[in-house]
């Protein structure tokens, strides 16, 4: 039997990473484009990897023939030269799943969405963004939506912030625990008390292969939203603590630095402008995903963010016997 295809672009990142993973274990091939595949081969070989450059739409129309699926998994590192880069990137894909027939499978994000929309976000929640990369993100959904009025099919599953299992750009290892060292403390973004929507990788890369497997009676253009890990900033800590097997004193991010540095340095100036996700509850309905699936995997929060700490390199270490 031949099995299915899918491209996954970004494939070296946290969310192609994940989604590629995931579609292996579930039989499919899995291709995947670098500008060096040599080197992104190594601890990959699994995937089949493709020399090309997510920028060259004649590379990512090539790498995608005979494809079913294109998951658009790419994401500037760090924050950098967003405007610069993720229109082109998505116009490539766009170009490939025109060509090959293939869905495109998209992860949304909640940057889409300025406080009219708070605290509950829907599918048909008003997309206002106040943000820059929000801005982007925008834009990049409205070029999906003329795409599938043109006969392309589209799936984007939103979720909150990605962390895990591996160390990346995400505010788990960039903002509240430091990587490379045990975890001794936490900075948290905003106020304790309020609740935030996290996403934990394997549950999203799972959510979009059962989705983008089952889509029988979906239209060219499907959104759905994952409810993910909705915790207060007390509950993270906590959990944080029982994944450490230790407890954890919490620290407020230092803003004033980060608003000192954010003129100097694009990944600081981005972070700032994501402030505002952290002042009030921020939450994804996922009614329209449940209905579809029966239920949203769910992997046990200490599970997760033990897997995500160990990643990191962030869990302690035991502590060295003394030779006799």
């Amino acid at each position: 039997m031949t099995k299915q295809l899918a491209l996954v672009i970004g494939a070296t990142g946290g969310i192609g990473g994940a989604v590629a993973e995931r579609l292996v274990a579930a039989g499919w091939r899995v291709q995947a484009m670098n500008r060096n595949p040599d080197a992104a081969r190594i601890g990959r070989e699994d995937l089949e990897w493709l020399k090309g450059d997510a920028m060259v739409e004649a590379d990512v129309v090539a790498a995608a023939e005979g494809a079913q699926l294109i998951v658009h998994g790419a994401n500037p590192p760090a924050y950098r030269n967003w405007a610069g880069l993720q229109l082109p990137m998505l116009t490539a894909t766009i170009a490939a799943a025109k060509t090959s027939g293939a869905r495109i499978v998209f992860p949304g994000t909640v940057y889409n969405f300025g406080p009219d929309a708070f605290p509950s976000l829907n599918e048909a929640s008003p997309q206002n963004p106040v943000t820059r990369k929000g801005a982007i993100r925008v834009r990049m959904e409205q070029a999906l939506r003329e795409a599938a009025d043109g006969g392309v099919r589209v799936l984007i599953v939103r979720a909150g912030d990605f962390f895990g299992p591996k160390p990346g750009n995400n505010w788990l290892s960039q903002g509240l625990v430091k990587p490379g060292k045990p975890i001794a403390s936490v900075s948290y973004p905003g106020p304790l008390a309020i609740p935030h929507a996290w996403a934990y990788l394997p549950d999203v890369a799972e959510t979009m292969v059962r989705l983008a497997t089952n889509s029988e009676g979906f239209g060219d253009f499907e959104v759905f939203h994952m409810q993910g890990q909705t915790l207060t900033g007390e509950a993270l800590v906590d959990a944080l603590g029982q994944a450490a097997g230790r407890r954890l004193p919490v620290h407020r991010l230092p803003w004033i630095a980060i608003k000192a540095m954010a003129p100097f340095n694009e990944t600081m100036r981005e972070m700032l402008e994501m402030r505002y996700l952290w002042d009030r509850p921020v939450l994804l309905d996922n009614s329209k995903l449940v209905a579809r699936l029966g239920e949203e995997p769910h992997t046990p929060i200490v599970t997760a963010l033990r897997t995500a700490l160990a990643g990191m390199d962030a869990l302690p270490r035991p502590a060295l016997k003394l030779a006799a």
